[in-house]
């Protein structure tokens, strides 16, 4: 494992001799930048903005040229054994095909190194591959498939035709057997030609699907034995990539604080008990930590940035902090982060504690509440204080699972629940059926345009960093939103958003999404940016009452 100098070390330019360090190094998969952190982002956004030699575009140039891929920037402020402050920098994945660049950490395993076992054995199964798509769009190949397709063919053709010649034939000898007398010895000659005639058709035929098996045979061997030879370099190609992820897998190794060394498969392994997603290990935080603790640095507070143009699945905003990713990061880092003096959490917290749920409706058969926010509609992985549990531990007997539809944990407003069966199954079926009116109202953080219009975006949830959802038109469920402005509210839009489909986080991304409004939500701490609360209310909602079955509706307001 290499030491590398501490020249990588940033010295602030900003005077931060008054600003007090932070207790506790901040918890990276939520949480909001301390201080030093924010003016370590600004300090390196005004170097990244002074590079004109990096050979990457990240899509704020119009005039550049080649692929926009906006990146992840990391700072990590720490402290030298002297108690002098500075800040390491990082990027995830690699920069314009290069894992180093000066101002940098290194990563902490270099897939890139010319000299290394990855790229020697990349160029070989670069080989492999070439080889398999010049077999595989070989013009031999091509003239055996279409034999083999002319052969099909002709063989049902010529026995159909053959079918069909002996079915008129055996009809017209069946007519002329029931003229004849078999007494006859004229009659009886005519028959046994007859007989004859049917015996040589059946002949005939057996001999032609064999002359057509054989034919059959003969392309099929000489197919076979052309996609034996690639599946022999598929499988080549299978078991090579299959060990170079094993080695590739041993070499990222990770220290911790407490100076303990786990590689990427053991982290893994231990705590989910699955392989390493593909780019495991290259993010910015994973590399910081690691760089920190080989060069005897002590962390203090770290923030990770977007820095680029917003991808066409994920929301992602130039300058904008996020946390670190669940997928890829999360195991590295439980493991990196032990032993130092962490903030605790806030998923294990409970954020609806001391919070009261009104009821602002109740019949023998529904009733509603008005859902506060940072408050769970059901029980959660860590957390089972929710609307679900309040309500059956006010009402013990009720039947039925209760909860008809969910609103995000962030998102207060109107929510209907069943006291009975009947009711539930009758409300739910009107969900199903999109027959249930909702309005909910935003506060947006900016100005929109158009100012009303429908969003329509597919969604899915992101797989390396749940519960995000990402825009995908591939695999995504149809998401559909209406929308319409209803005021401007110092500088910021006030909106009315009517969903057409129900779809997890739909108007948080219909909202923030490029391709959507382009305007997060006020205090979007996912899509957008953290605030008091996520500007976000369901305050109207229209159904057919499960008992009388006329509508009813129900509207709470709430001024953001």
């Amino acid at each position: 494992m290499p030491f590398y100098f501490a020249s990588m070390i940033h010295k602030f330019k900003t005077n931060i001799s008054e600003i007090p360090l932070p207790e506790k190094f901040n918890y990276p998969l939520y949480y909001s930048p301390h201080k030093l952190a924010i003016i370590a982002s600004e300090e390196l956004q005004k170097y990244l903005s002074s590079l004109t030699n990096l050979d990457h575009n990240f899509g704020l140039d119009e005039n550049q040229n080649g692929m926009i891929i906006g990146k992840m920037f990391g700072v990590l402020v720490v402290q030298k054994e002297k108690g002098e402050l500075g800040y390491l920098a990082a990027f995830s994945g690699k920069l314009g095909n290069s894992n180093h660049h000066i101002g940098f950490v290194p990563p902490v395993f270099d897939l890139l190194d010319t000299e290394g076992f990855f790229k020697k054995e990349e160029i070989i199964i670069n080989e492999l591959n070439k080889n398999i798509e010049k077999l595989e769009n070989s013009v031999t190949l091509e003239n055996i498939i279409l034999e083999k397709m002319k052969i099909e063919e002709n063989t049902l053709l010529d026995l159909n035709k053959i079918k069909k010649e002996i079915k008129e034939n055996k009809r017209e000898r069946d007519n002329i057997r029931k003229k004849l007398d078999p007494t006859n010895e004229s009659d009886s000659k005519k028959l046994e030609e007859l007989n004859k005639n049917s015996i040589r058709e059946s002949y005939f035929l057996k001999d032609k699907i064999a002359y057509w098996k054989t034919k059959k045979e003969e392309i099929d061997i000489q197919y076979n034995s052309l996609n034996d030879e690639i599946q022999s370099l598929k499988i080549e190609r299978k078991q090579r990539s299959s060990e170079c992820q094993k080695q590739i897998f041993k070499k990222y190794t990770f220290f911790n604080a407490e100076k303990k060394l786990k590689s990427l498969n053991t982290i893994f392994s231990e705590e989910l008990q699955i392989i390493p997603p593909a780019g495991a290990g290259e993010c910015a935080a994973p590399k910081l930590l690691q760089y920190a603790y080989l060069n005897k640095l002590e962390p203090v507070c770290m923030a990770e940035f977007w820095w680029g143009a917003s991808p066409a699945s994920e929301v992602r905003k130039h300058k904008h902090f996020y946390p670190a990713c669940r997928g890829k990061c999360e195991p590295i880092l439980n493991h990196m982060l032990k032993g130092l003096i962490v903030e605790e959490n806030p998923m294990l917290l409970n954020p609806a504690e001391n919070k009261n749920l009104p009821i602002i409706y109740e019949d023998e058969n529904i009733l509603l509440v008005n859902k506060p926010a940072e408050f769970l509609s059901v029980p959660g992985k860590n957390i089972s204080d929710s609307v679900y549990t309040r309500i059956k531990a006010i009402y013990p007997d009720l039947t039925g699972p209760i909860i008809v539809h969910r609103l995000d944990m962030s998102t207060s407003g109107l929510l209907v629940l069943a006291k009975n069966l009947k009711s539930y199954h009758h409300l739910q079926k009107q969900f199903l059926k999109r027959q249930v009116k909702k309005r909910y109202v935003a506060l947006l953080d900016g100005i929109i345009n158009p100012k009303e219009g429908i969003i329509d975006l597919p969604l899915r949830v992101d797989l390396d960093d749940r519960p995000r959802q990402v825009v995908c038109y591939e695999f995504g469920k149809q998401a559909k939103t209406e929308f319409e402005e209803i005021e401007i509210v110092n500088n910021k839009s006030k909106v009315y958003f009517y969903p057409i489909t129900g779809r997890t986080h739909q108007l948080r991304v219909h909202a923030s999404h490029k391709n959507g409004l382009n305007t997060p939500i006020k205090g979007d701490d996912l899509y957008g940016t953290k605030s008091d609360r996520l500007c976000l209310h369901a305050e109207y909602i229209s159904f057919r009452h499960p008992e009388t079955n006329q509508f009813v509706s129900f509207q709470v307001k709430e001024d953001f």
